[in-house]
């Protein structure tokens, strides 16, 4: 979410301007972080929110970025009425996200219209512009239900489909058609929305594609996998729809699964934020921000591997976390996932996934 407080302290700022409840300018949030950190300098220049990450990525050299984009891209100033809050990146400050080299943004999520169609709509040119392709909105139904589609190799493309479930804070209103701008937004959970998304994967799915399932759905707190989620994502990997569910709205990291040797990440946490200074929360250690590593078989699409590097906010900018800190980490994910028999021991600076991976 690189909206609201981060923008604040890029060099092309929104206006501050906020129509929250209790918060009125979006500069409120970088003194909080600043009471709970230290001073911020301003402006700072496009990589600095990302830190320790870019290190990360140069040493991994992951053949694809995607992330979930919380914010629009606008100069619009019409918000969404009725919303409690509402997040805007302005279009000059792009270059942080060209920063990290995204490779796709998936949009379905509770934050993309925030300023309106007009907003969604600059937020998609701006992305295309800046070379990012996009998932999961769109001016129609068919653009916001078509998959980004990236060149690996010669012959593995790997295609990103973006959807998001009413229980993370979409509104219904979002729900883009034929005739409307909007969000690709699943009517709700059940097998039948299951199986319509699979024929919707499989008519362009290919020999030799790896398909993404990112999924925005469920709470912003609490740990628990609903019953719903489990099977929605068992039955994409069921009938050869998916083979990695990335889920996400949680702002905290949730449980991973392995099935049928496919990897479902039922909530990633959230990564660039300006919560540093809120309190509250504490219990879930909301600071972490997780990155995933996902190694697949190209031949099977089964994992190969997964490794998690966590980072946290210090200044608005990311940072590795204390030892601390990472024992915490493996001791949650481990706990939370006895009931998928999945678990992780520390190597370095990352959790690594030991079961139940199978060669």
């Amino acid at each position: 979410m690189t909206g609201r407080g981060i923008d604040q302290i890029l060099p092309h700022p929104s206006p501050a301007r906020l129509h929250e409840s209790c918060v009125k300018n979006a500069v409120h949030y970088v003194t909080l972080a600043e009471r709970r950190n230290g001073d911020i300098p301003r402006p700072v220049c496009p990589t600095y929110i990302w830190g320790a990450a870019p290190k990360v990525l140069d040493d991994i050299k992951p053949d694809l970025r995607i992330a979930n984009l919380e914010t629009s891209i606008t100069a619009n100033n019409n918000f969404w009425p009725g919303k409690g809050i509402h997040y805007r990146m302005a279009p000059g400050n792009i270059h942080c996200l060209e920063a990290a080299n995204f490779d796709c943004c998936t949009l379905a999520n509770n934050h993309v219209l925030d300023w309106g169609y007009a907003g969604l709509g600059d937020t998609i040119t701006a992305l295309n512009n800046a070379g990012i392709a996009t998932t999961g909105a769109g001016r129609s139904i068919d653009a916001a239900t078509a998959p980004a589609r990236i060149s690996i190799t010669r012959r593995n493309d790997v295609l990103i489909f973006g959807f998001a479930d009413a229980s993370s804070g979409v509104p219904q209103a979002w729900r883009a058609d034929k005739k409307r701008a909007g969000v690709n937004l699943l009517p709700d959970l059940t097998i039948d929305s299951a199986r319509r998304v699979t024929e919707q994967i499989l008519a362009v799915k290919g020999v030799g594609d790896i398909v993404v399932a990112s999924i925005h759905w469920g709470a912003n707190w609490g740990y628990d996998i609903p019953d719903a989620q489990s099977k929605f994502a068992h039955y994409l990997i069921d009938h050869g729809a998916a083979d990695i569910v990335h889920g996400h709205s949680s702002h905290h990291p949730k449980t991973v699964e392995i099935y049928r040797q496919k990897p479902i990440i039922y909530g990633c946490g959230d990564f660039i934020t300006d919560y540093e200074g809120i309190g509250g929360r504490e219990e879930y250690r909301p600071w972490f921000s997780l990155m995933y590593f996902v190694t697949l078989n190209l031949q099977s699409g089964n994992i190969e591997a997964l490794n998690v590097v966590p980072l946290r906010a210090h200044r608005m900018r990311l940072v590795h976390v204390s030892t601390e800190d990472r024992r915490w980490l493996l001791e949650k994910l481990n706990a939370l996932g006895k009931a998928f028999s999945t678990r992780f021991t520390l190597a370095d600076d990352r959790l690594v996934l030991v079961e139940p991976i199978v060669p």
